[in-house]
């Protein structure tokens, strides 16, 4: 019965391809040529991040389905849901009857793009690794979906804070810094990761710079030796988990960070999404590492 059902939909699927007209075959940024129709109509985002930027770039009827996981802006909670961000369900996908599929490297298995992409879909893979990168895909995304001059718009803004604070914290010492991304085991950021490049943006230096697995753990050992002066910490599931993570540390005396009180939190959403909001990120972190410089923006 399944497979009757998805043998339809892909009839269905074809047929609706054709009579779209103009296709556009355009690289997406793992070198992949892609047949995607001018105008999609109907659009899967395969994560989060995908989806901010397409409500950005106001696309919000043009969205047919996203991810259990999509939880901004508010609109995004009236959207059909997939199923999870690693393992979505193929079937509500095809019976969705998207145009355009838009996925991500990090995160979504090779597995299901393929799959989608053996089913006949034009699926569009997206893969920023920095705050530089974030602005080239809202532009190519923008591109994919015909919204040029909004996505323009958008990294030309981000381009703007993003030197803005750059102007300020130029001139200034770069603390070291530790930024946690987990507990039990304590795991930080490696090079060439997003959080990596927000730290370095936004005036500091990570002690864990010269890791190259990108999510390294660290033993309490580690991080005393390498005394960091700025603990910051990604939020956690719930506020009680890190007030106890702050009262943990509290406990290492020796370390700068904890000496100077200079522990703090930053929402995960905005630091570990490669979208938009990501400058808010970056202003939140450069605040926390040269409060004095930006504490009254």
């Amino acid at each position: 019965m399944k497979r009757f059902l998805i043998s339809i939909v892909i009839i269905h699927l074809l047929f609706y391809a054709a009579v779209q007209g103009e296709e556009r075959l355009l690289t997406d940024e793992l070198g992949w040529k892609v047949k995607i129709p001018s105008h999609p109509r109907r659009i899967i985002s395969l994560a989060p991040s995908i989806t901010e930027i397409l409500f950005i770039l106001d696309l919000d009827e043009e969205i047919a389905g996203v991810t259990d996981f999509c939880d901004y802006p508010v609109g995004v909670s009236k959207k059909r849901r997939i199923g999870g961000f690693i393992n979505p369900s193929i079937e509500r996908i095809l019976l969705l009857e998207p145009d355009l599929v838009i996925a991500t490297r990090d995160g979504n298995r090779w597995e299901t793009i393929q799959r989608l992409r053996d089913l006949g879909l034009s699926v569009y893979v997206i893969d920023p690794k920095s705050f530089d990168g974030v602005m080239k895909t809202t532009q190519n995304i923008g591109e994919v979906v015909e919204r040029r001059n909004e996505s323009r718009r958008v990294v030309e803004t981000m381009r703007k804070r993003k030197e803005e604070i750059l102007a300020l914290t130029r001139s200034l010492s770069r603390p070291k810094v530790f930024f946690q991304v987990g507990y039990a085991p304590i795991i930080t950021v490696g090079r060439g990761t997003l959080v990596d490049d927000l730290i370095r943006l936004a005036g500091g230096r990570s002690i864990s710079e010269d890791e190259s697995l990108n999510y390294p753990v660290y033993s309490i050992e580690v991080i005393m030796l390498k005394a960091p002066e700025i603990i910051i910490m990604s939020s956690m599931e719930s506020k009680r988990d890190y007030l106890n993570l702050i009262k943990m540390w509290q406990s290492w005396k020796s370390i700068p960070a904890v000496k100077m009180n200079a522990i703090y939190v930053v929402d995960s959403n905005l630091v570990d999404r490669p979208s938009p909001r990501i400058v808010e990120g970056l202003e939140a972190m450069a605040k926390m590492i040269h409060p004095k410089a930006l504490g009254g923006r």
